[in-house]
């Protein structure tokens, strides 16, 4: 007999699968679509969006929706938390029209283009008015949900679920105050020397090395893929399909190597989601800043240790024997961490990389509320860059177009990349505590150990525990920034000599 559960789960499932083939095209028009192919796809995926939208909203699905969460009791914690996080979403989704969603996806498409085509010319100009369209249409996205204190915090709860500017105003103001302080006394030290780095690593056998890194990270090849895409992404059609993109520049072997393994985190809690709970809250992700520890742990917890190289340099050497075989594995660790200010978020060390972050939040804020305009933009970048970095933007593409979140339409995104830095060294500190002789398997090149921790205390859950109950739940207390500056003050004191 069918119940209503059952019947609330086959529509999830349906859902599901338009959303996930929304995902497909969207991956398509980013790894292969030919440029004239454009504004067709647009138009597709507005269709399926609109579609996906009034499943989404049907009325009977209100009603089921409400007979669950009134007449229940039979329902498991699971179950009833997976209708709790689907009736707020109904209910938040029914405040936005077919036609809104529709529009937004069009715009989303458009956006998009004139970002590649505004890189290609190198010039913000080309990609203003796509983007003036998108903020304006966020804008009408917070007046249709509706706020109650900060326009910004709607769109940051869209990917961190109770995120707000108060919360991270005072988040930032720890970064301004504590990390800054600690940077500054990094800089007076000799710097450490990275040239090689930048030697001519060949394409082709980087790329091999990239699907070499995503392999010992523990990705399976079976249930994903890896391409080449203008600006690294993660993307999921289901536990079983989850593809990630990196990008290759023969003169910048980290721009490889860290994308690949920041991608690769980010895929294995996608193919560590219970693939049984498919379309279900509790078979997705929980937040974008749970989603971001995922990646930063393994980019930098892991991926930027002298454990972790313990165990792989020797296969790096033999691999570029002509850049790297008289560079001692001391001397690759320090080029790896070095702390240097730099114009290219994705390519900055794990310090300066949150006052990346910070700018783009406080440019974010202020387009939503209104005080500063697309045109205005870019001067604001730079100056900003300048204050914070005390670097000069040379070009464009070096400056105001170097991420791809604002032709998507992911206001509020960035926040997360910061949030997630924090989380995960706080998941670090507890793996090690819970797995006493970890770091000796790391350097022994095997990593599982930390991939089962992650399966077992993050990936399994999906969203049936909030943010806070899950970091409680796996460390014993909610998020502490005291996590990442005792991290970070460890590791980076040994490297300078501090």
């Amino acid at each position: 007999m069918e119940t209503n559960y059952s019947k609330y789960v086959k529509q999830l499932s349906k859902i599901a699968d338009l959303e996930h083939s929304m995902a497909v095209l969207h991956w398509d028009k980013e790894v292969n679509l030919p440029k004239n192919g454009a504004a067709m796809r647009g138009q597709q995926l507005a269709t399926l969006a609109g579609i996906t939208h009034e499943l989404s909203v049907d009325d009977n699905f209100g009603n089921l929706l409400q007979e669950l969460t009134q007449n229940g009791e039979e329902l498991s914690f699971k179950e009833k938390r997976n209708v709790e996080i689907t009736f707020e979403n109904y209910n938040k989704e029914k405040k936005l029209s077919k036609e809104f969603v529709e529009k937004r996806s069009l715009i989303t498409t458009n956006c998009y283009q004139a970002w590649l085509d505004a890189r290609a010319a190198n010039d913000y100009a080309v990609f203003e008015p796509a983007l003036n369209e998108m903020v304006e249409l966020k804008k009408e996205e917070t007046r249709l949900l509706g706020f109650k204190e900060h326009p910004y915090d709607i769109l940051m709860d869209e990917f961190e679920k109770g995120a707000t500017v108060k919360q991270f105003d005072k988040l930032f103001e720890d970064v301004k105050t504590k990390l800054v302080t600690f940077v500054k006394k990094l800089n007076e030290k000799p710097q450490v020397e990275d040239a090689f780095l930048r030697l001519k690593f060949d394409k082709d056998k980087q790329w091999n090395y990239g699907l070499e890194l995503l392999q010992t990270m523990g990705y399976d090849f079976d249930a994903g893929r890896q391409d080449l895409s203008p600006h690294p992404f993660t993307i999921s059609f289901g536990a079983e399909d989850v593809r990630v993109t990196t990008r290759i520049d023969e003169h910048n072997f980290a721009n490889m190597a860290w994308s690949c393994i920041h991608e690769g985190g980010h895929g294995l809690y996608e193919q560590g989601l219970p693939s049984s709970e498919y379309g279900l809250p509790s078979g997705k992700y929980l937040t974008l800043g749970i989603h971001e520890s995922q990646s930063r742990l393994w980019e930098n917890n892991v991926g930027r240790s002298l454990s972790f190289w313990k165990g792989q340099y020797e296969n790096l050497q033999n691999t570029f024997p002509e850049q790297l075989s008289k560079v001692s594995l001391k001397e690759f660790y320090k080029a790896i961490n070095k702390v240097e200010p730099s114009l290219i978020r994705t390519e900055s060390d794990e310090l300066h990389y949150h006052l990346h972050i910070l700018i783009r939040y406080e440019l974010e804020k202020a387009l939503i509320e209104g005080s500063l305009s697309t045109k205005d933009l870019k001067s604001a970048w730079n100056a900003k860059y300048k204050d914070y970095l005390g670097l000069e933007i040379r070009d464009d593409n070096h400056g105001i177009l170097q991420d791809i979140h604002w032709s998507h339409g992911s206001l509020g995104y960035f926040p997360t990349y910061s949030l997630g830095s924090f989380y995960a060294a706080q998941f670090f500190h507890i793996i090690k505590k819970d797995t006493p002789n970890i770091i000796d398997q790391i350097e022994s090149g095997d990593t599982s150990a930390v991939l089962s921790w992650l399966r077992t205390n993050i990936h399994a859950y999906g969203q049936t525990y909030n943010v806070d109950d899950l970091c409680k739940k796996t460390t014993g207390e909610t998020l502490d920034f005291t996590f990442f500056m005792n991290y970070i003050e460890d590791k980076y004191s040994k490297i300078y000599d501090l």
